[in-house]
């Protein structure tokens, strides 16, 4: 598992570093990622077959990383439905609201209330515009986020890659990477989305095609909620509503998991 003999792109010093039970997972740089390179790794991806990461706080929490793979057992990407899992995690999320407005109430998910809007339609997008964004979010992220390091991991995108890494930050949902790497794969589809980079229990995508308005805003935040309730349950708007305002015309998404 050397990733410099498939690649024109010269590394940094790393090394590989594999799960408990043995297997390589991925390879990471000894010191924080340089501007620029992360973009030049993307676009070699779909020839040398591996995929840039972006790792927060690695080795803070490097243990999460390599046990999960003996921990728990991933299904395929191919084995599940994204739509249908995002309308299960809503009914299940909005079906634990209590009845009265408040807190954990209906008003929460407003104007949709406990009723899914269903899945946003695909966006057009001009060829090249997915991979175009991802390296300028890369850099800037590079660039105003000190310590992160360099990982790269063989898969053919970065929604394969949360599996072929080890991936378990939302461990306290499902301890099945595959499923939140379906609605990953179909976020890449329908809005040019692509993997920048992951921390224990945080996911961070670029977006070629975020919404422009607010009611596309809503209904975007609807799957992020019902993707990540802890986004909005747990984060500063607290409210769907607040929540979709930042989402226009935002080229960047991120997700925690308590």
């Amino acid at each position: 598992m050397d990733p410099q003999a498939s690649l024109s792109v010269p590394l940094p010093s790393g090394r590989v570093h594999s799960s408990y039970a043995g297997d390589p997972l991925l390879w990471v740089s000894d010191e924080p990622v340089a501007v620029g390179l992360w973009p030049r790794l993307l676009a070699e991806s779909p020839r040398s077959g591996w995929w840039p990461l972006l790792l927060d706080d690695f080795d803070r929490h490097m243990d999460r990383f390599l046990e999960a793979p003996t921990l728990t057992r991933f299904t395929s990407v191919t084995d599940h439905d994204p739509a249908e899992l995002l309308a299960r995690w809503w009914g299940t999320y909005t079906g634990s609201f209590d009845p009265e407005p408040g807190e954990t109430g209906p008003d929460v998910t407003a104007p949709f209330g406990t009723d899914w809007p269903g899945t946003v339609p695909a966006a057009p997008l001009p060829q090249g515009a997915a991979d175009g964004t991802a390296a300028e979010c890369a850099d800037l992220l590079v660039e105003f986020v000190s310590g992160q390091r360099l990982g790269l991991v063989r898969a053919p995108s970065g929604a394969r890659a949360l599996l072929a890494c080890g991936w378990s930050g939302a461990l306290n949902y499902d301890n099945d990477t595959a499923v939140f790497a379906a609605v990953v794969a179909d976020w890449e589809r329908r809005f040019g989305a692509r993997v920048l980079g992951l921390g224990f229990d945080t996911l961070t995508l670029s977006v070629a095609a975020p919404p422009t308005d607010l009611d596309q805003a809503l209904r975007v935040a609807a799957e992020h909620f019902a993707f990540c309730p802890d986004q909005i349950l747990q984060g500063h708007a607290h409210r769907l509503r607040g929540y979709a305002g930042h989402l226009v015309d935002r080229p960047v998404w991120t997700f925690w998991w308590d």
